[in-house]
């Protein structure tokens, strides 16, 4: 493993995550949008995990014996259910606060899940791998996404798996992600996001091809405002997953 030290951080998206840190586990808080997501979100995961593992797509199989880490894990919307399913997690992230509200509501749950308050590159240090690795609405917020995705494929065991979700940059993107959820609907913090930082699943593939890694899938997300409910889709024109394998 390269002894480098590659700094993906941003010092003011970590500061603006802090300030609403408390609020995580409050479905109608700044974190309403995510917590309407994560059924969809652990739906992907579960079937990317499935099918390369056990090859097939079962939710309900145990994953036991899996490792898996969750950079950026926030309050631990994803950490928890699949610790749930029996997989061994870990959640990092750069906000102290967050992380204890994490340990806290774990805690709470009677789940044992390591939370440490660190960054995926000084995780890489210890060279610590895992059988999956998830940057789940994050790349859009680091400040070197390349050096992050190198990172990322530092931590991932070969043969494992890097799932990353983020959002397009696109017109309809910006109307949703942006117009519609921060300004219009109030559901994010004005400024949460900036549509200049969003990559395309061909801007993203491609930093993920340069990386050592190759993509497996492409899955897009879709909301729908009548049943208020998101799906898998093949529109990538908003929230998309892109799975890759580590050779």
């Amino acid at each position: 493993m390269s002894d480098f030290k590659i700094n993906t951080l941003d010092p003011a998206e970590i500061a603006r995550f802090s300030k609403i840190s408390s609020q995580w586990w409050d479905e109608n808080g700044p974190f309403k949008p995510l917590h309407h997501l994560n059924p969809t979100r652990l739906d992907y995961i579960t079937k990317q995990l499935s099918q390369h593992y056990f090859k097939n797509t079962d939710k309900s199989l145990n994953f036991q014996g899996l490792s898996i880490l969750d950079i950026g894990c926030g309050g631990g919307l994803i950490t928890e259910p699949l610790t749930r399913l029996g997989a061994t997690v870990t959640g990092i992230d750069a906000s102290e606060k967050t992380i204890e509200i994490a340990k806290a509501h774990a805690a709470l749950m009677n789940l044992g899940i390591q939370y440490t308050c660190t960054t995926a590159e000084d995780l890489a240090t210890t060279q610590q791998q895992y059988d999956a690795v998830l940057a789940l609405e994050i790349i859009e917020h680091v400040a070197d996404v390349s050096g992050f995705i190198k990172t990322c494929q530092q931590l991932v065991k070969p043969g494992g798996l890097v799932i990353f979700s983020t959002i397009n940059r696109t017109l309809k993107s910006y109307a949703i992600a942006i117009v519609g959820a921060e300004y219009v609907m109030r559901w994010l913090p004005v400024g949460t996001h900036d549509w200049k930082k969003f990559l395309t699943p061909s801007e993203l593939g491609t930093r993920i091809r340069e990386s050592s890694l190759t993509i497996q899938d492409i899955t897009g997300m879709s909301f729908n405002p009548l049943n208020w409910s998101w799906r898998l889709s093949r529109d990538l024109d908003v929230n998309y997953f892109i799975t890759s394998v580590k050779k």
